[in-house]
C-alpha cells in the first residue's frame, strides 16, 4: 500500500475539502489504488472500497486506530481502540477487490451495493432508501413483492455477501450501562486524519516560509526529519 508524502497529503486533502463524503470516500480510494480505473471505483463493493481506505491509514498513519461514538441512548461518547489487522483478517484479497459479488435468494438475483447506489438514495428517509437500495441491487426478481419474512433473508444475504460493507461493534456505555452497536466510518475517520495531519504541515510550511522565506514545494520536500530539525531552530530561535 502507498506512503503518501507530505506534497500528495495536502493535494489530497484540498481535493476532497469541497466533495460529498461519499464522493470523498471514492477520492480516498483512487489514492489507496492508483491501479483501479477511477470511472469504476464508484461502482465495486463497498468491503472493498473500505479494505483500501484501511491499509491506506495504515500505511501512513499506523496500524493502532482510536476511535469513538456517542450513545444512543444517553449521548455519553465512548472511546475506544481498533487494529487495522484485526479489521482486515476477513478481507478478501487485493487481488479480487474489483470482482462483484452476487447471490440467490427468495427469488432474487442480487449483488453487493456500491458508493454509486448509497449516492443514489442519500437523500431519501430511512425505509425508502432501503427499499431503493435493493431495488438497485436486483439483476432479477422483484423485490417489492417480499413478506417480511423474505425480507430478512435478502438482508442476511446482502450482509454475508459483502460482510466487509458495514464495520459494526458492541460497546458497553460507561454512563448508563446500556449496550450499543458503534459503525465505523472508514473513510471519515481517515478523512479527519488527514485533515489533523494537513493543520499541522500547514503550520510547518508557515513557521519556516516565515523564517527562511522558501516556498511551500521546498518544504514539503524536504524530508521529515529534516524538516523537524528546521522548526526545532526556528521554535528554539522564538
Amino acid at each position: 500500500m502507498r506512503t503518501l508524502d507530505a506534497a500528495e497529503l495536502l493535494s489530497l486533502w484540498e481535493r476532497g475539502q469541497p466533495r460529498h463524503a461519499l464522493d470523498r470516500a471514492a477520492l480516498l480510494a483512487a489514492a489507496a489504488r492508483p491501479d483501479w480505473p477511477a470511472e469504476s471505483i464508484a461502482d465495486l463493493p463497498l468491503g472493498a472500497i473500505g479494505a483500501s481506505l484501511l491499509r491506506l491509514r495504515a500505511a501512513n498513519f499506523g496500524t493502532h486506530m482510536d476511535a469513538h461514538a456517542d450513545c444512543r441512548h444517553c449521548g455519553q461518547r465512548l472511546s475506544f481502540a481498533l487494529d487495522v489487522a484485526e479489521l482486515l483478517a476477513e478481507a478478501p484479497p487485493e487481488e479480487a477487490a474489483d470482482t462483484v459479488p452476487e447471490t440467490e435468494v427468495a427469488g432474487l438475483h442480487l449483488r453487493a451495493p456500491s458508493l454509486r447506489d448509497l449516492a443514489a438514495v442519500a437523500t431519501l428517509d430511512p425505509a425508502d432508501a432501503a427499499d431503493a437500495l435493493l431495488a438497485r441491487c436486483t439483476l432479477a426478481g422483484q423485490p417489492a413483492l417480499l413478506d417480511e419474512v423474505a425480507r430478512a433473508q435478502v438482508d442476511e444475504a446482502l450482509e454475508a455477501l459483502d460482510p466487509q460493507a458495514d464495520l459494526a461493534f458492541s460497546l458497553n456505555c460507561v454512563a448508563c450501562g446500556r449496550t450499543d452497536m458503534a459503525q465505523l466510518d472508514t473513510a471519515a475517520l481517515l478523512w479527519d486524519e488527514i485533515t489533523a495531519r494537513v493543520g499541522a504541515l500547514l503550520h510547518e510550511v508557515h513557521l519556516l516560509a516565515s523564517r527562511y522565506g522558501w516556498g511551500e514545494a521546498q518544504i514539503l520536500a524536504l524530508p521529515a526529519v529534516r524538516r523537524a530539525q528546521y522548526l526545532a531552530l526556528v521554535e528554539a530561535a522564538s
